[in-house]
């Protein structure tokens, strides 16, 4: 305290010194934690430790949550300390705010702002712990958390040029975010692979990411310094006028080197909202062009092969118009009213024909393509101005992959998706025309650059490189899942997950398009190029963590090349090299979907299952890209140069910033909790059943995967075995339904053979973990590929063996003789209680049904009896089987879903029953009524009659039961 001053003077009767504010809050905030550490630690060691999985000695250090959590008294002594903190903490964001505030700056209240936020946020999941509110509990945190980021990065780029200052808050800011990923990994480990003792690994950078966050803000007390309560600046210091030791410019150049200088120029409002309109109206884009594909798709699918609509996916090519100088003209001077035009794409929604809902899109493509090329043809005079709008363009697509996720792969503005399946078109469209006005609100430059090949390059060569990477980037990274999908290969996990792990992908494709701006030449060189196609080549050949650490070097290489290589290609001919590029990239997606269709589409078997030609094909594109912007970089060199901290650059990092962060919550929100219980399990029930979900493309071309849970869920369904089901490819929007079915429903779920396999899919749902599973492609030397999965499920601690499986077609009867021997002899390999959910292609009792059900495979008929079968199929061994269904199919698909349930046996005793009673055909199929049978053993009395939303028993009109051991 300093002594007693003249009031006269001017100067307080009291003072002390602002980093006392600091210390304060330090020690009160480490005590709370520490407190509640100690108390619990010498209380309830045990009970704090434990977990879902393990206990002592397995874990033995608590977490954070579980330390401060219900406990008493441990709990009372962190709330008492938190409550304390909060005098402090207040006090020390407003100082902050005082010691940093600028006439004219913004970014200090953003900071103080971020500093109060977190302030209440860390308040909402101290008091309202999960136990209390879990949901409100999770959104306290996440936005701490979130919060943190602009809170750490501000206080960075506000630092006062203090040197100690700066280096410690770079090292712990450093160390805070470095620490969150072996946090993420063990706890990874934790919830899904469930190793012992990972949780207590967890709990310490838990704990080290607390001890960062107070140390981070601890650092204010050497800012501090300068100031005296009642507030006197001794130093001048918030005034400007204070001389530092170490040069101003060199503390200022560490700052802007710490924040990547994107807090640097002077804030504007009016570049935010360019970035966040250019953005959103490339999202758009992106949304149109990811959505023509299914709805192409639908026609095919009902037709069973070509139907002549596939001519839409030519929409695309035209820019081929733009050759026409005068047309380009007509189109760069009324770009408004084109780019308003092409959202005809998003309003296709309020079509319900699908022939007209289709049409409406393919406009809305066809004009899409042609003004957004025609507006970077008119930028093209103005490096900055074109890097703009080119940077919109991809990271449109990076915002379309963000939003896929957070839709577990469906978009909410396609025209598949409406009010009842998750959609949000109408805010989408409203959107959608706000952004476009934005982006359309600066005039046009000029009619573009002059077209010279001499110095501009070869349109031909510009057009190759077009196509190439457009096509890598739809059929890549237009979803997070898509390659992750690529080298699954069963359980256990041995790569990477859709959720959470996805992220690692947008970080990727972020950290390329960053680096194609930041360092164009290194990006724009053949040793890059190189490495893009060992990452390919990588992706293509390998499966599992291996293969995935390809598919992040070409998702890297993809976003990286493609500013400078489409910046060489709108410099020359834009009708050719877009018009071209686009024909090109269309021949690419046909290419994509021969591969797997060829037993349907002329030419077929020429190009069956190579995949790995498309990805060379893709690389030699982009390849006559690179040499075209080579060799144009070459002749060109020194007449363009781009100022080197043009400030559109910062606002579109900090775009995908908030892209990624938005990626992140929603990863977290979504992540698995691997806690699924069946739904009969006092009974020890297992219902089964077999569904071909026709891709998830209901009759009337909507999206049917809610459609499809709910009917799931109201049969109490815990195994499920779904077919075509593989949807991860342009031409069905890269989607999974299965990721929507897990979640929803609370099930495990086994991709099947993944997207470069081709197979049309065969999926495993469960709600029995899965403790190993393989998958298979049967003989199929002349038709479509028949993938099946084997997977060993835990059924109330007994292991059974569940197979899906899907035949080849009808017309091929020598690959259905092959199928039906190899999975016979599969399911006769397993010693297990097994259950077969299969599309079969026969009829009962005849054909490939005998060397199905017959004692190579041990497998019984869930019904002999029903006889008016060709598809789906359900076989067993070893398990009581209880009762039988059939359900129809309403007008989500073509094909009815069967169901079975099963009893599952436990004790040598019970086995020894099930066993002889499976040994007589007349014993083993014994009808029983309804109410001979437990409650917990019949189905669900809805389906009865007319049953619900066109869903009911049928065939039979009623379930069939067995007679009960």
């Amino acid at each position: 305290m300093a002594r007693y001053k003249d009031k006269d003077s001017g100067v307080a009767l009291v003072s002390f010194n602002a980093k006392w504010v600091s210390w304060a809050h330090t020690t009160v905030a480490y005590a709370a934690f520490l407190s509640a550490l100690v108390v619990g630690m010498s209380l309830h060691f045990h009970k704090i430790v434990k977990n879902q999985y393990y206990g002592y000695p397995d874990e033995w250090f608590p977490s954070v949550s579980a330390t401060i959590g219900d406990r008493y008294p441990e709990r009372s002594f962190f709330m008492v300390f938190i409550a304390i903190t909060s005098g402090p903490r207040f006090a020390l964001v407003a100082l902050w705010y005082l010691l940093t505030a600028r006439p004219g700056k913004t970014l200090p209240k953003f900071v103080a702002a971020m500093g109060l936020f977190r302030t209440l946020t860390c308040g909402g999941w101290t008091y309202v712990t999960s136990t209390d509110d879990h949901d409100w509990h999770d959104i306290f945190m996440i936005s701490y958390l979130v919060a943190t980021i602009p809170w750490t990065a501000g206080c960075l780029a506000l630092s006062p040029p203090n040197a100690k200052a700066i280096k410690y808050r770079k090292y712990i800011a450093t160390a805070f975010f470095t620490t969150i990923i072996p946090m993420v990994y063990f706890f990874i480990q934790h919830k899904i692979h469930r190793v012992a003792g990972a949780y207590t690994k967890y709990s310490f950078f838990e704990w080290s990411l607390i001890l960062y966050d107070v140390a981070f803000d601890a650092v204010t007390a050497l800012d501090f310094d300068t100031f005296e309560i009642i507030v006197k600046d001794v130093n001048g210091l918030s005034k400007g006028l204070n001389s530092p030791h170490q040069s101003t410019s060199v503390l200022e150049k560490e700052k802007n080197k710490a924040t990547a200088g994107i807090f640097n120029p002077k804030f504007s409002w009016s570049q935010l909202f360019d970035t966040i309109a250019n953005v959103y109206h490339g999202y758009v884009f992106w949304s149109m062009l990811t959505s023509m594909g299914i709805l192409i798709w639908y026609f095919p699918l009902w037709h069973m092969g070509i139907s002549g609509y596939e001519a839409f996916v030519m929409s695309t090519i035209s820019p081929l118009f733009l050759g026409i100088r005068s047309f380009r003209n007509v189109v760069i001077r009324n770009s408004r009213v084109v780019h308003l035009l092409s959202l005809i794409g998003i309003l296709a929604w309020k079509v319900t024909d699908p022939v007209y809902r289709l049409s409406a899109v393919g406009f809305g493509v066809s004009i899409a393509c042609l003004s957004w090329v025609a507006t970077l043809s008119s930028e093209s005079t103005h490096d900055a101005r074109l890097e703009s709008k080119l940077l919109a363009w991809i990271s449109g697509l990076i915002l379309s992959s963000a939003m896929k996720f957070a839709w577990r792969t469906n978009n909410p503005i396609w025209p598949i998706m409406n009010a009842d399946n998750g959609g949000h078109n109408a805010l989408g469209l409203g959107l959608a025309a706000l952004a476009t006005l934005w982006f359309t609100r600066h005039l046009p430059l000029t009619g573009g650059m002059p077209i010279d090949s001499r110095t501009n390059g070869s349109s031909i060569l510009a057009a190759l490189g077009v196509s190439g990477v457009f096509f890598g980037l739809h059929s890549l990274l237009s979803d997070t899942s898509t390659m992750i999908l690529w080298v699954w290969e069963g359980y256990p996990v041995r790569g990477p997950l859709s959720a959470p792990h996805g992220w690692f992908t947008m970080a990727s494709m972020t950290a390329g398009l960053l680096t194609s701006i930041s360092m164009p030449g290194l990006v724009s060189t053949w040793a890059l190029f190189g490495l893009g196609c060992v990452g390919a080549a990588i992706l293509t050949l390998h499966a599992n963590w291996f293969g995935y650490y390809g598919a992040l070097v070409i998702a890297f290489y993809l976003t990286a090349i493609s500013i400078p290589l489409l910046t060489a290609a709108i410099r020359t001919n834009p009708g050719i090299t877009f018009g071209l590029g686009f024909l090109i990239y269309n021949f690419m997606v046909l290419f994509h979907v021969w591969v797997v269709a060829y037993a349907f589409v002329p030419g077929g078997p020429l190009v069956r299952e190579h995949t790995d030609w498309i990805m060379i094909t893709t690389m030699l594109l982009i390849g006559a890209g690179v040499f075209n912007l080579i060799s144009q970089n070459s002749r060109s060199r020194g007449t363009r140069q781009l100022a080197v901290l043009s400030p559109h650059r910062k606002y579109y990092t900090l775009a995908l910033g908030a892209i990624n962060i938005f990626f992140l919550v929603t990863a977290y929100m979504r992540f698995p909790t691997n806690d699924y219980k069946p739904y009969n399990a006092e009974s020890r029930v297992m219902t089964a059943g077999i569904w071909t979900i026709h891709f998830s493309l209901d009759n009337d071309m909507w999206s049917s995967e809610y459609r499809i849970g709910n009917l799931i869920r109201e049969l109490e369904i815990d195994v499920i075995g779904l077919l075509e089901s593989d949807l991860q490819r342009i031409i069905m929007g890269n989607r999974d339904t299965t990721q929507i079915l897990a979640e929803e429903l609370g099930m495990y779920v086994d991709y099947g053979p993944g997207p470069n396999k081709h197979t049309w899919g065969a999926a495993l749902l469960s709600k029995f973990p899965i403790i190993n599973s393989t998958h298979h492609l049967l003989p199929s030397p002349v038709g479509e590929l028949a993938p099946a999965i084997h997977a060993t499920l835990d059924m109330y601690g007994e292991l059974v063996d569940v197979f899906v499986f899907h035949s080849g077609q009808e017309e091929d009867p020598e690959d259905r003789r092959l199928q039906a021997e190899y999975l016979s002899k599969l399911m006769g390999s397993s010693p297990r209680p097994s259950v077969l959910l299969s599309y079969l292609v026969t009829k009962p009792l005849k054909g490939n049904y005998n060397t199905y059900v017959s004692q190579t495979s041990g497998m019984h008929d869930v019904d002999p009896s029903d006889w008016d079968r060709w598809c789906e199929y359900i076989l067993y061994k070893h398990l009581q089987r209880v009762g039988y269904a059939r359900v129809s199919r309403s007008t989500i698909t073509d094909t009815e879903l069967q169901i079975a349930k099963f009893v599952i046996p436990k004790g040598n005793e019970e086995k020894e029953r099930v066993a002889a009673m499976n040994g007589d055909s007349n014993t083993r199929n014994h009808r029983a009524k309804e109410n001979e049978v437990p409650e917990g053993w019949r189905f669900p009395a809805i389906f009865r009659g007319n049953g619900v939303r066109g869903h009911r028993y049928h065939v039979f009109n009623a379930p069939r039961y067995y007679r009960p051991l």
